[in-house]
């Protein structure tokens, strides 16, 4: 668990990271990958959605259903995904508390070292020495207050995060068929965009995760290719 180890900054701060007080803040609410991936799910749903058009013969009724569609659709996925976030943030700090009083409770230094290395990634448990397990063990077990299992401000901001992002990443796929334009050309153009922010979102996952963010940018956008063609074959 990253919110119990002093490599913590290891890997990206999830909700567990939030649980236990005298640790440092993550710089934002969401870490990097918690956004760009619910950027990604709202785009993705977006292009699923807006493909369900058949341009052919379309009317302004149908573009209208349309839109009401994607922004109803992608509405519900962030409520949903906001709650899942919440929901996973008390499973992560309960699990947090339950380390926490299991260590309280072992008497037996090395076996709590185990339960504590149990927890811990298989990377960061593989280079910690006994010393600085035992160390870890001793700063947790005199940690004081033990941290509650409730939600907290920060927490139900995450989750309002979470719903703006899956939100607003409908928006620039749909505002294509609020121009003067066909409902053919603005398909290809809601498509272009898209196109172009799941590569913008693939690079910036890249960047934090990789160091390769071209290539995972050209894949994204190899992903969101492969979405268009589906959709173009099946009327869209």
């Amino acid at each position: 668990m990253t919110d119990l180890s002093a490599g913590a900054e290891a890997r990206p701060p999830g909700p567990a990271a939030r649980a236990v007080p005298g640790h440092a803040a993550p710089r934002g609410v969401l870490s990097p990958v918690e956004r760009q991936a619910e950027i990604l799910f709202g785009l993705i749903m977006a292009i699923s959605i807006v493909g369900s058009l058949s341009v052919a013969g379309a009317g302004r009724e149908d573009v209208r259903e349309m839109l009401v569609a994607a922004i109803g659709c992608n509405t519900a996925w962030g409520i949903v995904d906001a709650l899942m976030y919440l929901m996973t943030t008390l499973a992560e700090r309960h699990r947090a508390r339950s380390l926490l009083l299991a260590l309280r409770s072992e008497r037996d230094p090395g076996l709590g070292r185990r339960v504590l290395l149990d927890e811990l990634p298989p990377l960061l448990a593989a280079t910690l020495r006994p010393e600085h397990l035992e160390h870890v063990r001793r700063e947790l077990v005199a940690l004081e207050p033990v941290p509650g299992g409730g939600l907290t401000r920060r927490d139900l901001a995450g989750a309002l995060g979470v719903f703006l992002l899956v939100f607003a990443s409908t928006l620039p796929v749909v505002l294509p068929f609020l121009l003067p334009v066909t409902p053919l050309q603005a398909l290809r153009l809601s498509h272009a965009v898209a196109l172009v922010l799941l590569f913008v979102v693939g690079y910036r996952l890249g960047k934090y995760v990789s160091g390769r963010p071209m290539l995972l940018g050209a894949s994204m956008t190899a992903v969101g290719l492969a979405l268009v063609a589906i959709v173009v074959a099946l009327g869209g």
